[in-house]
């Protein structure tokens, strides 16, 4: 059985001038790769959800995510921040 190509989606929320996150960066295989490298390289958290990225992998670029994704992207976001606080960071999300 052939190995599934990783995929990746990065997501961008400013608070006062998106209305929801958007979808910033997508990809398959090596640019999934890539996508991931550069958000850890830039200290951005990565989380390995298979289902959130196949539904968000169907958004085009710059895209903000439906509100039946609200829920879900909520509680990424309280991972992301969860991962901060315990990291101690003082370094906002969110500009």
């Amino acid at each position: 059985m052939p190995r599934k190509q990783k995929k990746a989606v990065g997501l961008k929320y400013r608070p006062g001038e998106d209305n929801a996150p958007k979808v910033t960066a997508k990809g398959t295989g090596k640019i999934a790769e890539k996508i991931i490298e550069i958000a850890r390289k830039h200290g951005i958290p990565v989380k390995d959800d298979p289902d959130l990225v196949e539904v968000l992998s169907r958004l085009d670029l710059e895209e903000e995510i439906p509100p039946e994704l609200y829920v879900i992207i909520a509680e990424l976001l309280a991972f992301v921040y969860n991962l901060n606080r315990k990291k101690g960071s003082s370094r906002k999300i969110f500009p």
